[in-house]
């Protein structure tokens, strides 16, 4: 395993689909879009978050793939109704839940974060929300909200149980998340050797 605080080399297409492998059918067609079009900017985007070291880049990697069905989609598959009125989401007027239902890389939630994430981009998510949808706009909103919430500090202590409820609100998809992120370290440190 290499140092923790090292550099890691770019993140390319080989290694995201060797972190999540190819899907079937329709997902299949909507993952090659996705990598297709996050591939090139993910180790430039990353990096402008400090995303850059081995347990950054594995838990963020990890907590993404989990969170897109192995990249392979930028819109939560429910219909988002669970969440309507959910004011801890601000979600306050009806139709909120399905309007901001999970979009993007990390399936942003609820009106708030749309509005508050979408702050931080300048863009106007809360009034365009499918704007989240859009993979290099979703990865860029993955990484704000990954700082936003200083994400880092827990990938650097390697604390996989820190990293998802600072991402999910919970452990939902635990052993999944766990399951990635021992393929994002291994395929790093192959990478890395």
């Amino acid at each position: 395993m290499p140092p923790y605080d090292i550099q890691i080399p770019g993140i390319d297409r080989a290694l995201l689909e060797r972190i999540a492998p190819p899907r079937e059918g329709e997902r299949a067609l909507r993952q090659r879009v996705i990598l297709d079009a996050i591939a090139g900017p993910a180790t430039a985007i990353l990096a402008e978050y400090q995303i850059n070291t081995f347990l950054r880049v594995a838990h963020c990697l990890a907590q993404l793939a989990h969170e897109s069905d192995g990249f392979s989609t930028t819109e939560e598959y429910a219909s988002g109704e669970a969440y309507e009125g959910r004011i801890d989401l601000g979600n306050t007027q009806p139709g909120d839940g399905v309007r901001y239902k999970g979009r993007g890389l990390i399936q942003l939630t609820g009106r708030k974060n749309y509005r508050e994430i979408g702050a931080r981009l300048g863009l106007d998510l809360e009034n365009s929300p499918l704007l989240a949808e859009e993979p290099v706009t979703s990865l860029r909103i993955a990484c704000e909200y990954w700082e936003s919430r200083d994400i880092n500090a827990a990938a650097d202590a390697d604390d996989l149980i820190a990293v998802t409820k600072l991402i999910n609100g919970g452990t939902n998809g635990l052993e999944d998340r766990r399951r990635y992120l021992g393929i994002a370290k291994a395929e790093l440190a192959k990478q890395m050797s």
